[in-house]
């Protein structure tokens, strides 16, 4: 019995099933994506909150200017496993990313656990970003068209609010979080194409907007707010000094979160072989071009001790500019970045969802095709109206650091995974190789593990719950219906 279990744990799909399933059946996606479409889903998933946040915290309370650094430090780390997903993806043109190549490498558990933790990831995170994005769009309609809706309506039931006479109110509904989801669930419903179009015409809005707040900014620069450019530290780790751009590196990571998002759209991709690796190192070397620039000018706008317990430093920033015009256009710029998070956070989450249910670990309603759209029509249904629930009706923003704890979990199985075909399927086609492997992806494990020890205690028993959970729904009806258990069962 126990051998039994052994074997269904850690019975894997090949690369041959892989690729036959994916380019076979009724239920298969369009492939209609190019490189550039590729790049901007990556840019889409990446420029967000982390580059109008992250940014002002890490300086102000770890690295001082030195944040530039924090960010080239962090960008390292997710060229590491960059690097090693863009040979799976080539590998493996299939969707669902991390969940499937695991699937190919260390056997069936591991590959449920970590496609039950990009939920964390995908559809939490999208529900977090939409809460955020209902704030600024009210802020927007408020400060520069003078509309404002009704608190009760942005506000979700466990959240207060003060009213005119100073006295305190529940809210009802975040009424905008529910509406960006439901609005971006419709869009990929009628179709990637479609979706891609739209997310690159956002990324270029937004990408437009960051250019005129650095090349504006790069003008009113202080020399003084450089200096000290690593300030010494306080005697406390990660407060100052090289321990504090250390620690600002693991606070910056999550702003680079989103780029494997890429790896999901794999089945959608044409010539997945080559624009795959494409899609994945070019939207990650853009988006740290962009970052380290933003954080230059921005440290050298305001100096770093001001932007302590700031919410909004890039306002801050601005507000050293002659130009009051430049708040509503980054205020502007913030509501795109959120936009295009929440379009391809939900693309990867139902392409993820799709693939699990392709291999009957989860039930087939998550995998079926719409005969005109071509997309998995019910999983983007159904996580609309499970992320706008999150983001309509809970209070999620605790929930933000189980969105990066996922991802470095996922970082590290995808990195183990380029060591274990290299072993298992040496003569299998790679158009992309990563390099020094071992070296690269023993690097990759290391820093995201790293990055995942620094995290709270909270953060960690909130994972532990939810793979609990997971392993209920596992062991209670995936591993009794899983694809490849009836097959091996049959024969």
């Amino acid at each position: 019995m126990a051998g039994g279990l052994a074997d269904d744990l850690t019975r894997t799909k090949s690369l041959e099933r892989l690729n036959a399933d994916a380019e076979g059946g009724e239920n298969k996606l369009a492939r209609t994506l190019g490189p550039w479409s590729l790049i901007a889903l990556g840019i889409g998933a990446v420029i967000g909150a982390g580059l109008f946040s992250l940014t002002g915290i890490a300086a102000a309370e770890h690295a001082g200017p030195a944040v530039v650094i924090s960010f080239a430090i962090a960008s390292i780390a997710c060229a590491f496993a960059g690097m090693c997903y863009s040979e799976l993806a080539g590998m493996i043109p299939v969707a669902g990313s991390a969940y499937t190549y695991a699937y190919a490498t260390m056997g069936e558990l591991v590959a449920w656990i970590i496609g039950w933790d990009l939920v964390l990831e995908y559809a939490v995170g999208a529900a977090t970003v939409s809460v955020s994005w209902s704030s600024y769009v009210t802020r927007f309609l408020r400060d520069t068209l003078g509309i404002n809706l009704p608190p009760s309506l942005v506000h979700s039931p466990f959240e207060t609010y003060t009213l005119a006479d100073g006295a305190t109110a529940h809210g009802l509904v975040n009424l905008p979080a529910i509406l960006i989801i439901v609005a971006a669930s419709a869009l990929l419903m009628i179709g990637i194409r479609e979706s891609a179009r739209v997310n690159a015409v956002v990324v270029m809005v937004k990408l437009a907007v960051v250019a005129v707040v650095v090349g504006v900014g790069l003008f009113y620069v202080k020399a003084q707010n450089y200096v000290p450019f690593i300030p010494e530290n306080t005697g406390t780790f990660g407060e100052y000094g090289w321990s504090g751009i250390m620690r600002g590196a693991g606070v910056v990571f999550f702003a680079y979160v989103g780029f494997d998002a890429v790896s999901t759209a794999a089945q959608e991709a044409k010539n997945p072989q080559r624009n795959m690796m494409i899609g994945i190192l070019g939207s990650l070397a853009i988006c740290t071009v962009i970052y380290i620039a933003f954080a230059g000018v921005l440290t050298g706008l305001v100096h770093y001790d001001q932007m302590r317990g700031d919410a909004a430093p890039v306002n801050t920033a601005i507000a050293q500019t002659p130009f009051p015009w430049l708040r509503s256009l980054v205020t502007l710029g913030v509501i795109a970045g959120f936009s295009t998070v929440i379009l391809v956070l939900l693309l990867g989450q139902s392409r993820v969802f799709y693939s699990m249910s392709q291999d009957r670990l989860l039930p087939g309603f998550f995998s079926k095709i719409h005969p005109t759209w071509k997309t998995p029509y019910r999983s983007n249904l159904f996580f609309m109206v499970f992320t706008s629930a999150l983001g309509g009706f809970l209070p999620i923003s605790q929930l933000g650091h189980m969105t990066s704890i996922g991802t470095l979990l996922a970082f590290m199985l995808v990195c183990a995974g380029v060591i274990i075909l290299r072993r298992t399927q040496p003569a299998a086609r790679r158009d992309y190789r990563t390099p020094l492997v071992p070296l690269v992806p023993i690097l990759g494990i290391l820093s995201c593990f790293a990055m995942m020890v620094s995290l709270d205690g909270e953060t960690w028993l909130r994972l532990l719950v939810w793979l609990a959970l997971g392993f209920v729904i596992y062991f209670g009806w995936s591993r009794r219906h899983s694809r490849i258990g009836r097959e091996e069962a049959g024969a």
